[in-house]
């Protein structure tokens, strides 16, 4: 799509975040692939873990401080300068995010540091900006384009879509575009918001760098059946049945290990369970690591399980990338029917499916990829095809490159919330543009046009994915 390099603004809750690797493989990828990138964290920085290749961002970090002259500041030359756009700003946090009590107080806190945020970007020429999260996020995004004009997308993956969807509908129409990772999110969208708020929405998987992951020959049997888990240590991850498929495995004499990498709030009740079922010689809480030992232990693995469910509150998995990343090494998966995971893990082809909260289903899953080492090949090495074809991060970074691309030629809108309210993607000649300010001269009838092809050509994918889904 041309030489233009875009000039994108991250925008993500905290950064570096354990949890969130995928965010800066996405971020690495488009970097190499030449767009200018700058992150800005919301909230400062989660864990103490730091993956490799996350040196390479570090100079393009900026961070800020609540309690700040910068902070005080910010708030005063919004207010004098442009006191409509900051009251609106805040008029719109506050009645949107009004259901949700929860989002609400975020909201009081979410604003006055994308004021901070939005003078920053705007002093550093930022022509667009993407938000990991469609929650507070994608608020951020949408005040600074409030203060600022600065248009923005933003990818929303699980649980900022299956458990409150508080102002999504609004986050969604003043954004450029929306990416989503599965086909089973964006059904997801369509059903709760409409059409016209689904065709604004692309799918755009999470994905592994090919490089990084080679394929695994045949592990030389040591006669240890040897299973892995990498996942937080969460309720909806399903350690409680993982664990008690463990139990049944241990009935039936089969030899095996389980390493379970990550952590979180459930840690105490798995350790509890570990005990009560007599399995601390055959499974290890590893805790957080850095990614280059989850790769190896990826490696040293027979099976790579994950027992994800739907919890009541109705928070699940969106398609984890340990999934992808085990699959991509020709390590066979075993994985529950849950969200889009069957869109990564299609059952005794790249991977087997069971029922979600079924442990001796899980068992018999693993069993067989013990028993039948032929079948557990076939299905390893499918897997990894299926990866490097539609999980692949230097493919999917392309497609959100080109977004980006098609997206920054459109000139910033001075004020934003002039134009009325219209269901639907927005067309070119709906948006008031005004000139840019880095030198630029590009007419409002130069710019119509290229929204105008963004809009179709986003429209044209959704019909596509579509038919693929």
């Amino acid at each position: 799509m041309g030489t233009f390099a875009p000039r994108v603004a991250y925008l993500m809750s905290r950064y570096p975040a354990v949890t969130e690797t995928f965010i800066l493989h996405e971020m690495l990828a488009l970097k190499r692939l030449g767009v200018d990138i700058e992150i800005f964290p919301l909230f400062g920085k989660a864990g103490k873990v730091r993956h490799p290749g996350s040196e390479e961002l570090s100079a393009r970090v900026h961070y800020h401080r609540a309690l700040s002259l910068e902070f005080s500041l910010a708030q005063r030359h919004w207010l004098l300068r442009h006191p409509r756009r900051y009251l609106r700003a805040w008029g719109k946090a506050l009645r949107g995010n009004a259901p949700s009590l929860e989002f609400l107080l975020k909201a009081l806190v979410v604003v006055p540091r994308a004021a901070v945020l939005a003078r920053r970007m705007e002093e550093q020429g930022i022509r667009h900006i993407h938000a990991h999260w469609a929650t507070y996020p994608a608020l951020a995004a949408l005040v600074i384009r409030e203060l600022t004009g600065i248009g923005y997308s933003f990818t929303a993956h699980a649980h900022d879509l299956y458990l409150d969807r508080t102002m999504l509908a609004e986050k969604i129409e003043a954004a450029r575009f929306v990416v989503t990772i599965s086909r089973f999110n964006r059904s997801l969208i369509r059903r709760q918001l409409g059409a016209s708020a689904a065709t604004k929405v692309v799918v755009i998987p999470c994905g592994i760098h090919p490089q990084l992951f080679e394929e695994r020959p045949p592990r030389v049997p040591d006669g240890i059946f040897r299973i892995a888990c990498v996942a937080a240590l969460r309720d909806y991850k399903g350690h409680r049945w993982l664990i008690d498929a463990c139990a049944l495995l241990k009935e039936r004499g089969l030899p095996f290990h389980c390493s379970l990498v990550g952590d979180g709030p459930a840690r105490r009740g798995i350790e509890e369970q570990i005990v009560a079922a007599g399995l601390e010689d055959h499974v290890a809480l590893l805790g957080d690591q850095p990614h280059d030992r989850i790769r190896a232990l990826i490696a040293e693995a027979d099976a790579m399980a994950l027992a994800s469910v739907v919890t009541q509150k109705g928070m699940m998995d969106g398609i984890p990338v340990a999934l992808m990343e085990a699959m991509a090494c020709a390590v066979p998966v075993v994985a529950t029917s849950v969200s889009g995971i069957p869109e990564l893990v299609r059952n005794g082809r790249t991977g087997l499916l069971v029922p979600e909260k079924d442990a001796r289903a899980l068992a018999d899953a693993l069993e067989l990829l013990f028993r039948d080492s032929k079948k557990a090949r076939l299905i390893a090495l499918r897997g990894r095809g299926h990866v490097l074809d539609r999980f692949n991060l230097l493919k999917n970074a392309c497609r959100l490159r080109d977004h980006f691309v098609s997206v920054s030629n459109v000139l910033p809108d001075p004020e934003p919330s002039t134009v009325r309210p219209h269901r639907g993607p927005l067309r070119g000649s709906q948006r008031r543009r005004r000139m840019p300010t880095d030198g630029a001269r590009q007419t409002a009838r130069e710019v119509a046009p290229t929204e105008r092809r963004a809009g179709r050509k986003m429209e044209q994918a959704a019909v596509l994915q579509d038919r693929e889904g």
